[in-house]
């Protein structure tokens, strides 16, 4: 759970620092506020992580992907925050390395993944999903989605460019969004056997135990249920 609000703070200090720490007038900073909501992460953690994000001794955290093959083939895109260039790539190219994996140039993956916005909101009691769904494609969201009914929420994807567009018209339609964020979606899966899953689901705990390493995702099959 610590970890998980590290990479949070990290995340509210990039928004912080691109639009400000008011969050009526950050949409970023106010989606990153309802993941972190989502998490469970206090509220004292967020205020402090934004007051953090203003000091002048505030570190500049940059966004960089890194993409390879792990072993038995299979495609691992690795997304962080770092401060320290030098320092994560090193470190992610250590974990591919112990497993036998090939780290390769950034985007030369980025074919066997589809890059999308996400957003999660609350589901209204007279909603009609076709016509809140044809209203939406307008900005750029898909006409598929997911419904947690017992959650009572709505999941849509959408282009990354429209993600400000798509935040803004659900709150002026009053919906209550609890989450929102990127995601890479693999467009080609890899079927793997058990003993294959097991190794490369311990090369994926190993780059989640970077702090500087935010999400990892791979176009390994799911395992059947």
């Amino acid at each position: 759970m610590a970890r998980t609000f590290t990479k949070i703070g990290k995340q509210i200090a990039i928004a912080v620092k691109a639009g400000g720490p008011e969050p009526e007038n950050n949409p970023t900073l106010r989606a990153i506020i309802a993941n972190a909501k989502r998490e469970n992460m206090p509220k004292d953690n967020i205020e402090r992580a934004i007051k953090n994000a203003m000091g002048k001794d505030q570190s500049e955290y940059k966004e960089v992907s890194y993409e390879g093959y792990g072993p038995h083939g299979v495609a691992i895109f690795v997304d962080t925050l770092t401060d320290n260039t030098t320092r994560t790539v090193a470190d992610v190219r250590s974990v591919f390395n112990k497993y036998s994996g090939n780290l390769g140039t950034q985007g030369s993956l980025s074919f066997l993944f589809d890059h999308k916005c996400v957003f999660t909101f609350k589901k209204k009691d007279d909603m009609d999903m076709d016509e809140m769904i044809l209203d939406l494609i307008d900005y750029g969201v898909e006409d598929e989605f997911d419904e947690d009914e017992e959650a009572g929420e709505i999941t849509i994807y959408g282009d990354p460019k429209s993600f400000g567009e798509i935040q803004k018209h659900l709150e002026s339609q009053g919906y209550e969004v609890t989450g929102a964020e990127f995601t890479r979606i693999p467009n080609d899966l890899k079927d793997v056997t058990e003993e294959q899953r097991e190794t490369i689901d311990k090369m994926v705990e190993k780059l989640e135990e970077f702090d500087d390493v935010q999400t990892v995702y791979t176009n390994m099959k799911p395992a059947a249920e």
